[in-house]
């Protein structure tokens, strides 16, 4: 009996080759015709000019969104608000107990413990504002991407809900320096300047640090290393100068305009009638005020480029 024939191989099929889509310009007359009727490309950037606009246009949400973040912080402790008050003490003693107590670094330093509580608090209000502004895009993408509004709301949010904690603390710091027999003067007056310039500081470091972590969110996990070997190098817990008088010429350059020494010192100036205008750095109020306008603006510019970017990807 004949075997059935097999059917016959397909033919390879002929091969082809991508063939490039000519990309073609934009339409002059689409382009004129959504211009006449203010159409603009979703999601552009818009110019510095009309950005710096909008985000004037919702200081109120930016200033209820900081004190309603600031309320709910410390809402599941039983404490409470009074949290905002006890961790800067709390730092404070541990930092009094291991400089002051056994390092002795409070030698040759009188009132030693409002110079060193006027340390923490000033130096925590910018490493705070650091580390928020470094989660700020990144850890509030659900708000990024359900609702369109200026990035640099939350960077300057997070800014504003440190400087209210460091208006707490320095009345409860105002009271130690009080209570440790430093009198009440009108250089106390010279905190405002102070802690304004240092408050555009902050906020251009943090919207610096927003775009960073935006784009690396591994920064946060280094940030508090990056941090605490700065905080060993501001003076926090020491006087500086008896260390960098006989450093080489270079290095105490470099630390004498270090942005949160001369903040510090400034504020300590302001508050402690034995801090001498002469251990102050030198062009002490000149360096504060480049430093906030050099971070300040530079950070908000360097924030802004990347504007079309953030919760993307």
């Amino acid at each position: 009996m004949p075997q059935p024939l097999a059917p016959p191989a397909p033919a390879p099929a002929p091969a082809t080759r991508a063939v490039p889509v000519p990309v073609t310009a934009p339409d002059p007359t689409l382009r004129a015709l959504a211009a006449r009727h203010g159409l603009t490309v979703s999601g552009a950037r818009p110019s510095l000019p009309a950005y710096t606009r909008q985000l004037w246009a919702r200081r109120h949400f930016i200033a209820s969104f900081a004190t309603a973040r600031l309320t709910a912080q410390y809402a599941s402790a039983k404490l409470g608000q009074i949290w905002q008050i006890a961790t800067p003490l709390l730092n404070a003693g541990v930092y009094y107990l291991i400089f002051g107590v056994l390092l002795h670094t409070s030698r040759g330093i009188p009132d030693f413990i409002p110079f060193l509580c006027t340390g923490i608090f000033v130096f925590t209000f910018t490493q705070s504002a650091v580390m928020a502004g470094t989660r700020a895009i990144s850890g509030n993408l659900g708000l990024v991407r359900a609702l369109h509004f200026p990035r640099a709301c939350l960077p300057i949010a997070f800014t504003l809900i440190q400087l209210q904690q460091l208006l707490l603390s320095m009345g409860v710091l105002a009271a130690i320096v009080l209570a440790c027999g430093v009198p009440l003067t009108w250089h106390w007056l010279l905190m405002i300047p102070a802690l304004l310039l240092q408050s555009v500081f902050n906020t251009g470091l943090a919207l610096i640090m927003a775009r960073i972590g935006a784009r690396t969110t591994d920064t946060a996990q280094l940030m508090p290393f990056v941090l605490r070997t700065w905080m060993y190098t501001s003076g926090v817990f020491y006087n500086l100068s008896a260390f960098t008088k006989d450093a080489p010429h270079l290095i105490a350059v470099t630390l004498d305009c270090n942005p949160t020494l001369i903040y510090i010192d400034l504020i300590r100036y302001a508050l402690i009638d034995t801090v001498r205008a002469g251990s102050l750095p030198p062009h002490v109020w000149p360096l504060a005020l480049t430093w906030a306008v050099l971070i300040g603006v530079g950070g908000y510019v360097y924030f802004w480029k990347a504007e079309e970017e953030y919760g993307r990807g």
